[in-house]
């Protein structure tokens, strides 16, 4: 028997543990932003970003990144695509909390169950990959479960496809940006400090922003934002460097079911027949997704 078997059963039963903790809080981070409904989303991302960049900062520092940050700050070209990928992750943020904070909990959810099956088309868009025929199919599906909630419910699901591409396209980008996700995240909140914390001022100096004018509580939640951000982040890196990507796969669908239980038990948001059609072919999808994922890493060789 190896020895070393049992420490690395160990190490993975962590992984796990931390990756499923951080998408348990993105999942039920919609209690956080529903707390925040009285400050609109726009007020609340600027802050996100300016609390999130003073609470990752010195997280770089304790983690022994300060020069990987400084090498890369000192990049032209990262700092040009940082520029895009930070744009990217702050309309993301700005969507989900305005869908959060405007009943649209379960359009949220569908963004985040279809993300993994974007990421398929704009692999083969934009990477030449080439799809399995089990990817094909679970794309087909996706795809009709979409049309399905355009056609018969009447209502275009700009929300959920925002979510899912905006996301996709982020982390397109991020693929060519050689910098850890600590490092990267926090120079995208610095390059969008500047702008988020002269709007959060001009707020403050016309009396219409909501920190330090709304009570204590909205200003230590708005602050907590920082946390927010950071602690999942965490989680899921010193998960993501434990596990496979299979089992990264199967525990990153927390986050969506979190948020579908919360639309559906906590806020009460209508699940009509025909929303229960297009996710029940999202989840089909999503199976075959799964099954395929697995399979393929247990043969590499597996092309078709």
């Amino acid at each position: 028997m190896n020895d070393n078997q049992p420490v690395a059963d160990q190490q993975s039963g962590a992984g796990a543990l931390f990756a499923f903790i951080a998408f348990l809080i993105w999942g039920l981070s919609p209690i956080y932003w529903k707390a925040l409904h009285g400050v609109g989303a726009f007020e609340i991302i600027l802050h996100r970003i300016v609390w999130s960049f003073v609470f990752l900062m010195p997280l770089v520092c304790l983690s022994r990144r300060w020069a990987e940050f400084k090498k890369t700050i000192k990049s032209p070209k990262m700092l040009s695509i940082l520029l895009i990928t930070s744009i990217l992750v702050g309309g993301n943020w700005l969507i989900y909390i305005w869908a959060v904070n405007n009943g649209r909990v379960l359009q949220a959810s569908l963004g985040y169950y279809i993300n993994p099956l974007v990421n398929i088309v704009l692999g083969m868009v934009f990477l030449r990959e080439r799809l399995r025929r089990a990817q094909t199919l679970a794309v087909i599906l996706a795809t009709l479960g979409v049309l399905n909630l355009t056609f018969r419910y009447g209502a275009f699901p700009w929300v959920s496809l925002a979510l899912a591409f905006s996301f996709g396209i982020y982390g397109l980008v991020r693929k060519v940006a050689a910098v850890g996700a600590l490092v990267g995240l926090t120079l995208e909140t610095l390059l969008l400090t500047v702008p988020a914390g002269i709007w959060v001022l001009h707020l403050h100096r016309i009396d219409s922003g909501a920190f330090l004018n709304s009570g204590t509580m909205t200003d230590l939640l708005l602050m907590g934002t920082g946390i927010l951000t950071a602690t999942p982040l965490l989680l899921f890196n010193l998960g993501a460097k434990r596990i496979t990507l299979a089992t990264l796969g199967f525990i990153q669908y927390t986050a969506p079911t979190g948020m579908l239980v919360l639309g559906i038990a906590v806020f009460e948001e209508p699940f009509t027949r025909i929303q229960a059609v297009t996710f029940a072919l999202i989840w089909t999808a999503l199976a075959i997704y799964s099954w395929d994922t697995a399979r393929a890493n247990r043969n590499p060789d597996t092309k078709r």
